[in-house]
């Protein structure tokens, strides 16, 4: 029987990375994420991997958000060569946003060495550099959706559509080994039903184990109408209370959603601001991956889109607003009411938005929407959680700006999709529930109790199955 050891995204969101063995020696990683959220977590991302990089035959990566892919660098630093495989839209995202975490970290260790000089201390090293991405990204290894490829002796993949964003796969790996064929199905990042652009995630129906995720194990979502007529009385308000809306969003999937959503209200003629500003020149780039791929959108949005004479979402929305450089983004801040920021990063860790915070969030005229998911320890979260007063840019800014929670617009499923999506399984195979924190893990594995009389196990960290 083949070994699966959970390294990573083990009750928690973050850092996901299984690995799969096989007794005929084939070693194959399943993601390598990195961690992100409170401190401690975010330490675990300089902790040397638990096993040998150069021991690896192979890597496969479901999705390109950082939290599934973001310590490839590393591993390519510690001498890992051989394939990464992903979709073919995956690939392009992660070369934008590996490139885009690399400069992030050279940058922080940049910063805390100039610290580190003035106090006579030793400086640190960056957690990995564009040099070594570059390496990483030489790997990649582009598979389409639905085509079976063997990674390593004895180990097939098939990547299916998850629709979380664009590219995202949940991955079929079929085992042959010792005469027993096994299969393990990896649910990835699933969409939700409700997210406009992408398709449905795939039903499957064969596995021996299935590793499912549960970010939002314990809930449900908001049906996208509701969520998009909330989103439009918020941005009726700020205008009539003549201030600005600011939107932190994930730069690829996240802020394409926003785009269709105010595309659409603009078409209507229900926009009420003057300009949308798109400040994050990660998720511009990302926009032209989205345009190329657009073949994948679902049928539906790629009507709309194309009902109204557009082939890309800077067309479809007309008064959006790109502004890459640094000089175009602070100009933004001349504007004191009537205009939408989006920019990154999505739980406020960083990125140009803190900049747009340090101008609008102790204004009590503006706005702040939060659409999607905020991990502990980030700002975002603390701003969500209700802290009266945050620390952004070294300065403590009081939080008058009026917050708002969109989990409608988040791009992983619910409780119930969840359960729908886990329950076209023909038989009852082993079930390990991912990618979420303990009490919302808890709730998902209640839940399949009910609905199933199903057990579903929750892993401990670092903890090896046989299957």
């Amino acid at each position: 029987m083949a070994l699966l050891t959970f390294y990573g995204a083990v009750r928690q969101v973050t850092g996901s990375c299984y690995l799969l063995e096989t007794h005929e020696g084939a070693r194959v990683l399943l993601e390598c994420g990195m961690h992100q959220g409170l401190r401690d977590q975010e330490a675990q991302n300089a902790a040397p991997f638990p096993f040998d990089p150069n021991s690896l035959d192979a890597v496969v990566i479901s999705h390109a958000h950082l939290d599934h892919s973001g310590l490839l660098p590393k591993l390519a630093s510690m001498g890992y060569n051989k394939p990464i495989y992903a979709t073919e839209a995956t690939c392009e995202l992660l070369e934008l946003m590996l490139l885009d975490s690399a400069h992030i970290q050279e940058k922080d260790a940049e910063w805390e060495n100039r610290w580190r000089a003035r106090q006579g201390r030793p400086p640190v090293q960056p957690l990995y550099t564009t040099l070594e991405t570059e390496k990483a990204l030489k790997l990649r290894s582009p598979v389409p959706y639905g085509k079976t490829v063997r990674v390593a002796k004895g180990v097939d993949i098939t990547f299916h559509n998850a629709g979380h964003i664009l590219g995202s796969a949940i991955v079929e790996l079929v085992v042959h080994d010792h005469g027993l064929t096994r299969r393990l199905v990896f649910s990835g990042d699933l969409g939700n039903d409700c997210t406009p652009l992408m398709q449905d995630p795939t039903f499957l129906q064969d596995a021996d184990l299935v590793m499912l995720e549960s970010t939002y194990g314990d809930r449900d979502h908001r049906c996208s109408e509701a969520t998009e007529q909330e989103l439009l009385e918020i941005l009726q308000q700020a205008h009539r209370d003549g201030g600005n809306v600011l939107i932190p969003s994930f730069a690829v999937g996240r802020t394409q959603d926003l785009l269709f959503h105010l595309g659409r209200f603009y078409h209507q003629g229900k926009l009420p601001q003057q300009a949308v500003f798109l400040d994050s020149p990660m998720a511009i780039r990302a926009n032209a991956i989205y345009s190329r791929f657009r073949d994948q959108f679902n049928e539906a949005d790629k009507a709309e889109i194309r009902s109204q004479g557009a082939d890309t979402l800077e067309k479809w929305l007309p008064v959006l607003r790109c502004t890459p450089n640094a000089e175009d983004s602070m100009a933004i801040n001349r504007f004191k009411s009537g205009v939408i920021i989006i920019a990154g990063s999505g739980m406020c860790t960083g990125g140009r938005i803190t900049h747009h915070f340090k101008h609008n969030l102790w204004r009590e005229e503006c706005h702040v929407v939060f659409p999607g998911f905020q991990a502990k320890g980030t700002l975002g979260r603390r701003i969500v959680d209700g802290e009266p007063v945050v620390r952004v840019l070294h300065q403590r800014l009081a939080v008058k700006a009026k917050i708002h929670t969109l989990g409608g617009f988040s791009a992983h499923a619910g409780q119930n999709q969840l359960l729908e999506w886990v329950g076209h399984f023909d038989k009852r195979p082993e079930l390990y529930l991912v990618h979420g924190e303990l009490e919302k893990t808890k709730a998902l594995q209640a839940a399949v109790k009910q609905h199933f009389d199903w057990d579903a196990n929750i892993p401990e960290q670092d903890e090896q199955i046989a299957f």
